[in-house]
């Protein structure tokens, strides 16, 4: 039984798919054998001949012993098997065409996790947004969009590929705006020194829809990292920070040495020392005064991008808060007791010590006696009467998720590096 009419057409939407002939012949043979099983007086083992010139299929029966040998076969091919072969041809080849698709959109992307892609808006709901990227559509999930982002339909928007699964409906990728990954795609597409590795970007702290910090390291020393990522008139950095929908970015220089590096990364604001505890990984961060909100920035949110960044624990203080350590004082306050006496309260707890132990004798009057050498470490000198002023509590050491003080967001746009 020949069909000459349906090789033809197989053969031409093979060629037309790009897809192998062999495997839709091979597809083909095999449901015709399950299509064969299914009529009446059918042996129970069969298999479907087809000859790739003439299109003429043959089904023959077999008969197998205890021992998987074949022991018989005959022809069985039925009359009326034509009709069915056309028909089965036709839904076979249609379901491989769909399988032969989904492979190959599933290989196109599979090794592209970690890659940017830009793609249209076409559903927004609370669980995810669709994205159409084309031949497929990717699903950017809920906890990977930004808080403040607003995903319209028909706008277009750059995501940064995080897995690409494999279902039986074909690839389902999932993709994120929150990725610290995105950050980096970008500065690659703006950055050509990025891309041909004169440049290297080290490090990434972000914190999506509001700021974000990099390290940029230069593998030529003609080359400065920061200019180059931030561009002529900071073209380059504004390009990404308009992808990201008005992001921060800072841009620091990365530098093995850590003390300069801790400095750097707290840009714009300025440092007077570091100190380096290693066993415990933290970073004692001085800056002068006037610094310190800028520095700890608002909710404690630069302290926090720099401590990511360099990955040190970073604890900030003052000057001021540095000086009264170092003296010794102690933080609590003089108050007067119920006996009328001025006694010494640690801010800590603990018992309140009077004015004779703190060795400032026993009164606290202007006639009180000068403190003696012994006076215990924590307790503030009295005045050259020998009277003592009262004293606030020292503040704590800011660390890095301390609130932002009286300095305003706007001072932090004057740093370098920083779009």
């Amino acid at each position: 039984m020949s069909n000459p009419e349906m090789m033809e057409a197989l053969r031409a939407l093979a060629v037309e798919r790009g897809i192998s002939e062999d495997d839709l012949l091979l597809a083909l043979a095999n449901a015709l054998v399950t299509a064969y099983k299914r009529l009446p007086n059918a042996a129970e083992e069969a298999e479907v001949e087809i000859d790739p010139d003439t299109g003429e299929i043959r089904v023959i029966a077999l008969e197998i012993d205890e021992d998987g040998t074949i022991v018989k076969e005959w022809d069985d091919t039925p009359n009326d098997f034509g009709r069915i072969a056309a028909q089965t041809a036709k839904q076979v080849i249609t379901q491989r065409i769909r399988e032969v698709e989904r492979e190959r959109k599933y290989e196109e992307y599979a090794g592209r996790e970690g890659d940017i892609v830009t793609g249209i808006i076409q559903q927004t709901d609370q669980r995810y947004t669709l994205l159409d990227l084309g031949r497929v559509e990717a699903l950017l999930p809920q906890a990977e969009q930004v808080p403040n982002e607003r995903y319209q339909h028909g706008s277009r928007v750059k995501a940064y590929i995080v897995e690409v699964r494999k279902t039986a409906k074909g690839p389902q990728i999932v993709v994120s705006r929150t990725h610290p990954g995105l950050v980096k795609r970008l500065f690659e597409l703006e950055v050509p020194e990025l891309l041909d590795s004169v440049i290297e970007l080290r490090a990434v702290a972000r914190e999506p829809g509001h700021r974000t910090k990099i390290a940029v390291a230069s593998n030529d020393s003609n080359v400065d990292p920061v200019g180059a990522c931030v561009g002529a008139r900071g073209m380059r950095v504004r390009q990404v920070v308009n992808e990201l929908h008005g992001e921060k970015v800072d841009i620091v220089p990365y530098t093995d040495d850590q003390i300069e590096f801790v400095a750097k990364a707290l840009a714009p604001a300025k440092v007077k020392e570091v100190r380096l505890d290693e066993e415990r990984a933290v970073a004692e961060v001085i800056v002068p005064d006037f610094q310190l909100s800028l520095a700890i920035g608002k909710e404690g949110q630069n302290a926090r991008l720099a401590s990511r960044l360099t990955g040190w624990h970073i604890e900030i203080k003052s000057e001021t808060q540095l000086a009264e350590e170092e003296a010794g004082y102690a933080a609590g306050q003089w108050v007067e007791g119920e006996d009328g006496k001025m006694v010494w309260v640690p801010a800590e707890g603990g018992d309140a010590v009077s004015l004779e132990d703190a060795g400032y004798g026993a009164s606290g009057g202007p006639d009180a006696p000068t403190p003696v050498a012994d006076a215990p470490e924590g307790a503030p000198p009295a005045d050259d009467t020998g009277s003592v002023a009262a004293v606030d509590a020292a503040e704590e050491p800011a660390s890095d998720d301390a609130e932002e003080g009286p300095a305003s967001d706007d001072a932090e746009e004057g740093a370098d590096g920083d779009a």
